[in-house]
This record gives structure tokens, C-alpha cells and sequence, in this order.
């Protein structure tokens, strides 16, 4: 993707002008087919591409964001904004909005609003956090040794910071004290750590205390310990163009900041269920109306970390959760409301216990749902009758981080190592582990999904890849992706056999198509942590799910330029 420097330079702002409902478009006609619409410019640039248009309604909690054409155009589908008075924002990068701000929504009629953008003054807010990778001098080891503070963080956080190499030791021992499960507005704890990897010898723990100094030496060079401001010039990613924007983007507010909806999903009836990451809660979503229902999920270790991670649904729509520290799996049942609980026996516990994701996709082939332990990386199975466990152990220890495990249609479990490079597989019946290295060395496949033909796509979170597993001919692909730093965390196909990528950096979903190659990014309305990537594609056309972790929304994404629209033109 091409990327621009700009400087912080203050350009002459635009008159305030705001066009009324009876106004004209620069076109001088009306765009009968849209609830809202109007060309979008600027005095830099007459005809503004790729700029995203976010109109939410008085009181609601639901925004809904098109996207600029190669004319500057802009249009809100009929239907989509109902009658009302609507705040305005822009995401451009370099531009702020200046006019205008509101616009009044009438019955029936089609309302025409020209957008008008001036130079902004503050860029370093707009950029997203590949954009600071690609702004940081140093070397590709310097820039990977920070990449990790987004799963907490921004790293505008980091920049705009005043401490010193020194002051950094200190806030890197800190940080390394809080759970995963932290962000700036809910600090948990960290527990006492995980096995999996044994314990660290004396030379080991005097090598992390050497890569904790050299990060602490980088990171006081990229902040305002020593300069007034940022001695590296700015890099912004290209706007969005072509079928990058032609796309509808709807948010939904969550009921409470700190609700963090790392797990997303859509049941057969379009209820949405999200479960946030620091807290002990599930909850639904209704899409059509923006009404949530959230319910206190039991708590088995009290004044231990809380928190969930992973969401699936199993043959009858029930919701399963991943319960992490708490080290339970719960099944939601969406009948009565209630939770049935399934936890260790006291002998295979310990406060070293993180389930972090739970199969249950394919329970009804033998009765048995599949566990991660990322406190052990070890694989578990849980017998749903009997409630009884059973241990899987891919590697001796010390071991490598297997974070993930999903089923494929026998209920065999897939699992992928994300401390190497490798896919696993455990057979249901016999028992047997089975590893199958990638090509790419240390790419770290992180999440991924099993489609209906037994393919599993990955993300390969350091390679900068999409992978996919075939489960029954164990062939594997891999393509690398053409945005720096996207470090794709979760891949998801849909039933037309194209690809969806989310990522913790860019601020975008990724949707790819393997027949032709073609990539296509969309941008967010803002920051966006994304950690797993949901496709609803049980209509026509395809709809992307996903949750924004440390902005306690939910975003839906709908191309307007998918397989179905094409098969229908």
C-alpha cells in the first residue's frame, strides 16, 4: 500500500457551508436512491476518494459510515438513516472535518449534504499503528519488539510519552505484571504465570532483562523524552480506492467502556453474542435495534483474574465460552438463559490455568468438545457427559505456545502452534498427534477457521501471512500479504471461497480472494483492535462481523461489490 509523509503544517480552513435538504449536489441533481449524499472536497483536493462518512443518530448507539468514490461522491443507501437530527465525522488521513457537523434527516425526502475537509493540524491522532511502525526508524528487530503493546495499547500511547530509557525499565516491569486481559480502563493482575514453557534458568532470565534494556533504549528514542516533538516524519496510509469503497460499516455501542468484545459471533437467528475479555460477562446484541442483554457469567475463583476469550456455538446454537483463568468452560444455554459450568477437579487445577478457546463446533459426533490451555500449552477434551478431562501433550516441555484449537467435521482437534510454525492435529479416535511445519519459519499462525470443505485459515501473526491447512490432504498454502504490518490475527472464509483477515495494527478488515489474488482493505471509522474474524454468510450476500476490543463496539461490514451483487448483475 503506498504511503504518504505529512508535515504538521495548518492549511487554510474552508468556509462553513452546509446544504440544505432542498440543496444540490455539485452535480446538480439529487440522489433519489439515498437517504443522504453529496460529494466530499477539500481546497487541497476538489475530488476527495476514499474519505469515510459516519452519521449517528441523536441518542442512538449505532453509527453508520460509507465511503467516498473516485468522483468524491458519497451516498447513504436508502433505508439505512431514518428520520432525525445526525452528528457527522470523517476519517481521512491528514484531513479534519470542517463542515458539516449535523445534518436533519426528514421522512421521505432525500437529503443532500457536500462534505467540506480542511489540512489538520494534529496527525499524530489519526495514525493508526502500523502507521507508526512505518514512521519508526530502526531495524525490523527494533520495530518487532514493540509490535506486542498493541494487545494492551496504541503505540501512540508510547510516543507521546516523556520517559527516558531508564523510566521505560520501570514501566516495562509494571506492564509485565498485568494480565493479557488489561487495557488503560480495567488493569488486572497478572497470576503466577504460565508452565508450558518451563521455568527460565539464570542465563535465560539475564537474556530478558538484556531485550528489556535494549526495548527500553528504543522506545526513548521514539517519544518526547529529549525533543519537542517527533523527529521522524509522519507516514500515513493511502485512503481507501476502488472496491475499498464500496462498503456500508455499522458500529454498535456497547453498554459500558470497559467491555472489551475480543470474541464475536452470529447465531442462525442473526442474534449477535460478544464476551468481554476482562470482565465475567456474555452478551447479546440485536442487530436490528441496538439493544443488548448481557448476563453475569459464575465466577469459580473469586479474587482470581476474570476474563473470557474464545466464543463458538455447537449443532443446537448454544454459546460456548472460553472462561480463561477461571480455568471453566461455559455452555450458555439460549433456551432458558442459564450457564452450565464444566471446571477441572482440584487435582488438575491451578492458578496457572488459562482456557483460552473451547471447540464445540462438532460436540455431537462423539460427545466431546475440545480445550486450550494456554496456561500448560497443552490441548485438553472434555467428556460433556461425564464432565471428565482428558490431557493431550503435542511437545515435552519446555514447550512451545500452541494458542489456538478449532475441530474440523470428524471433531478431530486442529490446533496451531504459535510459538513455531506449525499445524496440529489431534485424531478423535485413535488419539494421535500429528505436526505439519509451514513453509515459512517463526511465522506464528495465530487464530483461524475450519470452512465447510475441512480447510483451516490461519493468520500468520509475524510472517505477515494467510495461510490454509487442508485437514484431509494436509496441503498447505500460504500467501503474504500486501499491507505492512497488517500481521493478520484471525482468517475466516466465507462460502464463496474468499477470505477475511482482521488485524491489531491498520485498522482495517481484510477480505481476499485466492482466484484472482486480489486483496481488498477496508478501512475502519477509527482505532480498532480486532481478534477474530466472524462471517455471517447465511443470505446472499456476505456480512463481516467483528468486535473492537478497546473501543467496546461491534462492527458489521457489508461490500457492496461481493460475489452475490456480481452474480446478480
Amino acid at each position: 500500500m503506498r504511503r504518504s509523509a505529512i508535515l504538521l503544517t495548518l492549511a487554510a480552513g474552508a468556509a462553513l457551508v452546509f446544504h440544505p435538504a432542498t440543496a444540490q449536489t455539485q452535480t446538480g441533481k439529487t440522489d433519489a436512491s439515498a437517504t443522504l449524499s453529496g460529494q466530499v472536497s477539500s481546497p487541497a483536493e476538489p475530488t476527495m476518494e476514499g474519505v469515510l462518512i459516519s452519521a449517528k443518530k441523536e441518542g442512538s448507539t449505532i453509527s453508520t459510515t460509507v465511503v467516498s468514490d473516485a468522483q468524491g461522491h458519497y451516498r447513504f443507501p436508502a433505508g439505512r438513516l431514518e428520520p432525525g437530527h445526525y452528528s457527522l465525522k470523517i476519517r481521512a488521513g491528514g484531513y479534519d472535518l470542517d463542515s458539516p457537523t449535523s445534518v436533519d434527516i426528514a421522512a421521505g425526502k432525500a437529503m443532500t449534504a457536500d462534505i467540506k475537509l480542511r489540512k489538520t493540524t494534529n496527525l499524530a491522532a489519526q495514525l493508526a499503528n502500523s502507521d507508526w511502525l512505518d514512521s519508526f526508524p530502526g531495524t525490523p528487530e527494533q520495530k518487532a519488539s514493540v509490535q506486542g503493546c498493541t494487545h494492551c495499547h496504541t503505540l501512540e500511547r508510547i510516543v507521546r510519552s516523556h520517559h527516558d530509557a531508564d523510566e521505560f525499565m520501570g514501566v516495562l516491569d509494571r506492564m509485565s505484571r498485568h494480565t493479557p486481559e488489561s487495557f488503560p480502563l480495567m488493569v488486572q493482575p497478572d497470576g503466577p504465570g504460565r508452565t508450558g514453557g518451563g521455568e527460565m534458568n539464570t542465563e535465560q532470565l539475564a537474556q530478558q532483562q538484556a531485550n528489556r534494556q535494549k526495548q527500553a533504549n528504543y522506545l526513548a528514542t521514539l517519544n518526547l523524552s529529549a525533543v519537542e516533538q517527533w523527529s521522524y516524519p509522519l507516514q500515513v496510509a493511502a485512503r481507501p480506492s476502488g472496491k475499498a469503497t464500496q462498503v456500508v460499516i455499522t458500529e454498535y455501542d456497547l453498554p459500558k467502556r470497559t467491555r472489551q468484545p475480543h470474541d464475536v459471533i452470529v447465531d442462525k437467528e442473526g442474534i449477535v453474542w460478544y464476551a468481554s475479555f476482562g470482565e465475567p460477562i456474555l452478551g447479546k446484541l440485536d442487530p436490528k435495534t441496538g439493544k443488548t442483554t448481557e448476563y453475569p457469567i459464575p465466577v469459580l475463583k473469586p479474587g482470581h483474574i476474570n476474563g473470557n476469550l474464545d466464543l463458538e456455538l455447537d449443532e443446537d446454537q448454544n454459546v460456548w465460552v472460553a472462561m480463561t483463568f477461571q480455568a471453566g468452560i461455559a455452555k450458555f444455554d439460549r433456551k432458558t438463559s442459564e450457564f452450565r459450568i464444566y471446571k477441572l477437579p482440584p487435582e488438575m487445577d491451578g492458578d496457572y490455568r488459562e482456557f483460552t478457546f473451547v471447540a464445540a463446533n462438532h460436540s455431537k459426533v462423539d460427545g466431546k468438545v475440545w480445550i486450550n490451555d494456554s496456561g500448560t500449552y497443552t490441548i485438553l477434551r472434555l467428556d460433556v457427559a461425564t464432565g471428565k478431562f482428558e490431557v493431550f501433550e503435542p511437545f515435552p516441555q519446555p514447550r512451545p505456545n500452541i494458542y489456538e484449537v478449532t475441530s474440523d467435521a470428524q471433531n478431530d482437534a486442529v490446533f496451531n502452534v504459535m510459538g513455531r510454525q506449525d499445524i496440529g492435529m489431534v485424531d478423535a479416535k485413535t488419539g494421535k498427534i500429528s505436526i505439519y511445519p509451514l513453509p515459512t519459519q517463526r511465522s506464528a499462525p495465530r487464530r483461524g477457521t475450519v470452512d465447510a470443505q475441512g480447510r483451516l485459515w490461519f493468520g500468520e501473526n509475524r510472517a505477515n501471512k494467510i495461510g490454509m491447512f487442508d485437514t484431509k490432504t494436509h496441503e498447505i498454502q500460504e500467501w503474504s500479504v500486501p499491507i505492512p504490518y497488517y500481521l493478520p490475527y484471525d482468517v475466516a472464509a466465507d462460502k464463496y471461497g474468499q477470505a477475511w483477515a482482521v488485524s491489531e495494527f491498520t485498522d482495517s478488515v481484510l477480505r481476499f480472494d485466492p482466484k484472482s489474488g486480489q486483496f481488498t482493505n477496508y478501512l475502519m471509522p477509527r482505532e480498532t483492535n480486532m481478534r477474530r474474524a466472524f462471517v455471517d454468510d447465511s443470505g446472499s450476500q456476505v456480512k463481516f462481523w467483528v468486535g473492537n476490543t478497546h473501543q467496546a463496539g461491534i462492527i458489521k461490514v457489508e461490500p457492496l461489490d461481493g460475489p452475490a451483487v456480481a452474480q446478480a448483475k
